[in-house]
């Protein structure tokens, strides 16, 4: 499989619940039953848009081919009270550690860092039925309401993985390796570079039910940061360790110099993040067995270790030499370190949606023509029956009630004026 089938990290979908079932307008119909009024029932409420984690996914790859989830609508309602059906919601299932964003705005909805469902656009509210507007002076109404839009957004879902300790190193320095021993993870490994295709978890147990979460990140290259080789995709997925495993080449067999390799790493991580390169680091010098004294000048390379003020340890993921060591030093380290980062929401859609306020209506002025809009009124519009007489009597109730005309009044609309409300229109009558 081609490495741009594999990387994916980082999507826009769209999503829109679904929308709320009409009213229906009926009256009762029953043999010797005369005047049985008015049983148009209320429509269903449209499906929601819910994201859940899936705990055994590990990439985006899923959104390479879906990117349009749609819920379902309401089902109008029926004569004699029959309530419509309520629209199915649609899951999304994504990895542990998504981030919703939104993409118009870049800000985060949601980080997707426990089990719990999230709902990130509602379904639209059923309409009433015309039983509901039956009054001693209004005894058949002949309109009912429409059910309301659910809601829709274009998204971003960028995957940050959730690990407490990161592997980085450069390609085939045996960080795939070392995470096969130290967990219950399998990674495909080889003996050719860019192995790891997509970020590898794996559990490492300390105990008891104690342990960590360790993370192999795809090997690094020079340029990273800025778009190179593999490593680009995969940097945000460190961001939310708390110790990097910075993992080299002790032995240098295929002729790399582990300082300047650590250099190399580093500064990509600045170039990407300050915050990134200021995360705390062990160096794991890997394939200690095959270490050759003549060959590399370990006295050196331990200098430049102690002078950063990092902690070194020799391994061997092949024989599996202070794996176990490095494991405990690991535990002890993380006990002092700050929990995994959840990243707290910029953007919250129930908070959203709650301020927008629903009696807002705009009045706008051109020549003698008044135009007004707002949100209800398009449900108002589509509720009104304009042809029967009692119906339009309620819209006329209902712009007083909510202060349209008064508005239309201090805004200057005087007799003969032409009102506009969406597409209908009528002369202001004072």
């Amino acid at each position: 499989m081609r490495d741009a089938e594999r990387i994916i990290d980082k999507v826009k979908i769209y999503v829109k619940a679904g929308n709320g079932g009409n009213g229906a307008v009926a009256f009762h119909r029953e043999k010797y039953v005369a005047r049985g009024g008015p049983s148009g029932g209320d429509g269903g409420h449209g499906g929601h848009v819910v994201f859940k984690v899936d705990p055994g996914a590990t990439t985006l790859l899923f959104f390479r081919d879906h990117r349009k989830f749609v819920a379902k609508n309401g089902g109008d309602g029926q004569g004699e009270k029959f309530h419509g059906a309520n629209g199915q919601n649609v899951e999304i299932l994504v990895p542990l550690g998504t981030l919703i964003r939104d993409a118009e705005t870049g800000k985060i909805i949601k980080d997707m860092s426990d089990d719990q469902p999230f709902i990130c656009c509602k379904g639209g509210r059923g309409g009433w039925g015309n039983r509901h507007f039956a009054s001693p002076t209004r005894q058949l109404p002949m309109f009912a309401k429409p059910g309301t839009k659910g809601e829709e957004r274009e998204l971003i879902l960028e995957l940050k993985m959730l690990a407490d300790v990161g592997l980085i190193g450069m390609p085939s320095v045996g960080k795939s390796s070392i995470l096969s021993r130290i967990s219950s993870a399998r990674p495909k490994i080889a003996a050719y570079h860019f192995t790891t295709l997509s970020p590898n978890l794996g559990v490492v147990r300390t105990g008891g039910e104690a342990g960590f979460v360790a993370a192999d990140i795809p090997g690094l290259i020079e340029g990273a940061a800025e778009g190179a080789g593999l490593g680009h995709a995969f940097l945000r997925h460190i961001e939310r360790c708390r110790l990097l495993l910075h993992v080299v080449d002790i032995s240098c067999e295929e002729g790399r110099d582990p300082i300047e390799d650590i250099r190399v790493i580093n500064g990509e991580l600045s170039r990407y993040s300050e915050k990134l390169a200021a995360l705390p680091q062990m160096i794991v010098a890997n394939k200690a067995d095959a270490l050759d004294e003549e060959l590399v000048d370990v006295k050196a390379f331990e200098a430049y270790v102690r002078e950063n003020g990092w902690e070194l340890m020799y391994v061997s993921a092949a024989t599996g030499d202070n794996l176990k060591e490095l494991v405990t030093t690991v535990a002890k380290r993380l006990a002092d370190l700050p929990p995994v980062t959840v990243f707290e929401t910029e953007l919250n859609v129930e908070e959203e949606i709650e301020e927008i306020d629903r009696d807002a209506i705009t009045v706008r002025r051109e020549n003698n023509d008044f135009y007004v809009e707002g949100p209800w009124l398009t449900e108002l519009v589509e509720s009104i029956n304009f042809t029967d007489y009692e119906s339009l009597a309620y819209f006329e109730k209902t712009l007083i009630r909510r202060g349209v005309i008064k508005l239309l009044e201090e805004k200057g609309c005087t007799d003969g004026h032409t009102v506009h409300i969406y597409d209908f229109e009528f002369d202001f009558v004072k």
